[in-house]
């Protein structure tokens, strides 16, 4: 029987509401001189190179982004992009309503909470202004460790950094970038939302053969966590 001492959460899709690339990143592309189209084209193709952090930090990323879309713009443009592009992604970002009150209810519960994300340099630099920051015990962001799900390394240093094995801790998210299968390989219990707005979701490499336990809403962890048995209210 179960006995988790962590609920580790995805951020986007999970913890906030679906992510679509909104109006705001117009102005991105304007700034670097460069269609809409084309842009988006290239953050969708390159998202997990520029998801590892190998390609430095932002602007320097962004540089080459635009390298790949075969524009030159200055470094004053370039730079006021980033600006641009740190806003157009906070935009996009909208906690669900139920993420504050599901995290405070685990602490609640004692048990530590944490996120790993597969992002880029904007969340590491805004989630502290969001309401879920201050409960939050661990962030792993995937630019910062230089992997992307399912690589156990996101998995295992969130572990590291609580203390606590893998078999101690439950996994929630949406199912992007094969997460739940690598939770899983790395020693913990996975369950995915599926939460029927998930449908919206801008999402990148899915566990679409997941055929473990889901969630209809972020809420169900409480009940699967104080029932203690991974397929208890679960279906």
């Amino acid at each position: 029987m179960p006995n988790y001492q962590a609920v580790l959460f995805d951020f986007f899709g999970t913890l906030t509401r679906p992510v679509q690339r909104g109006a705001a990143h117009l102005g991105t592309a304007e700034l670097l001189g460069c269609h809409t189209d084309t842009l988006t084209e290239v953050l969708d193709r390159t998202y997990y190179e520029r998801a590892t952090g190998r390609l430095g930090n932002a602007e320097a990323t962004l540089r080459w982004v635009c390298g790949q879309a075969g524009v030159h713009p200055s470094d004053h443009a370039v730079r006021a992009a980033v600006a641009s592009r740190h806003r157009a992604v906070r935009a996009d970002t909208r906690l669900r309503a139920d993420a504050v009150p599901v995290l405070a209810a685990l602490r609640q519960r004692g048990l530590c909470t944490g996120v790993i994300s597969d992002c880029t340099h904007e969340l590491p630099a805004f989630l502290p202004q969001l309401a879920v920051a201050p409960l939050l015990d661990v962030r792993v962001f995937s630019v910062q460790v230089g992997r992307c799900k399912p690589d156990p390394a996101l998995y295992l240093t969130a572990c590291g950094r609580l203390g606590l094995a893998p078999r101690d801790c439950l996994y929630v998210g949406d199912g992007g970038s094969q997460e739940l299968t690598g939770a899983e390989r790395a020693g913990m219990t996975a369950v995915r939302l599926a939460a029927p707005d998930l449908a919206e979701h801008m999402v990148f490499n899915a566990d679409r053969d997941w055929r473990g336990p889901t969630l209809s809403t972020l809420r169900d962890v409480l009940d699967l966590v104080d029932a203690e048995v991974i397929g208890v209210g679960v279906g």
